[in-house]
């Protein structure tokens, strides 16, 4: 980073404020500092969304993955509203292949887009997810329970365990 970042915040941000524009070139100690930074001004502006966004957009880069997510959640909850919140939540699952979720925060985020600019990112988003779900890329969706499957696998261990000891 070039200069001191300062980030008070008097009006609200439309655009998170990062510092570069290429992921591969800034070092971890600068990003590292950056986020520090971001957290000290999260700490300052605690209804930010914007700087929330910002700082899950950081902890992404750091593959701080968990941290991400919540800045972002924490984002969306205090201004559900914000299409970069939407946005970028969308792109962190779409690089996890979560891709139904990031389709779903991709929508949201489309029907929230200001202007033109904001819509055509949307919407390219959206099409490499829709891409990425018909060439079968994603990650499987956990929607049943695994207590019956589990406890069936007991069963039978403990069965096993007993038809060898008593042989």
């Amino acid at each position: 980073m070039t200069g001191e970042l300062t980030l008070t915040q008097t009006a609200p941000l439309r655009l998170p404020p990062v510092p570069w524009r290429d992921p591969h070139s800034v070092s971890p100690s600068q990003l590292a500092e950056y986020i520090r930074t971001l957290e000290l001004a999260c700490g300052e502006n605690p209804r930010s969304a914007d700087l929330r966004t910002c700082l899950g957009m950081a902890y992404a880069m750091n593959y701080q993955v968990y941290k991400s997510e919540d800045a972002l959640e924490r984002a969306m909850k205090l201004e559900p509203d914000n299409f970069f919140a939407h946005l970028k939540y969308a792109e962190l699952h779409y690089r996890l292949r979560a891709l139904v979720r990031a389709e779903k925060e991709t929508l949201k985020a489309s029907e929230l887009a200001a202007n033109s600019w904001e819509l055509n990112i949307a919407r390219k988003q959206l099409l490499e997810i829709r891409r990425l779900m018909r060439e079968g890329t994603q990650k499987p969706e956990w929607t049943k329970q695994l207590t019956r499957p589990a406890l069936f696998l007991i069963a039978m261990t403990i069965f096993l365990c007993l038809v060898v000891h008593w042989k």
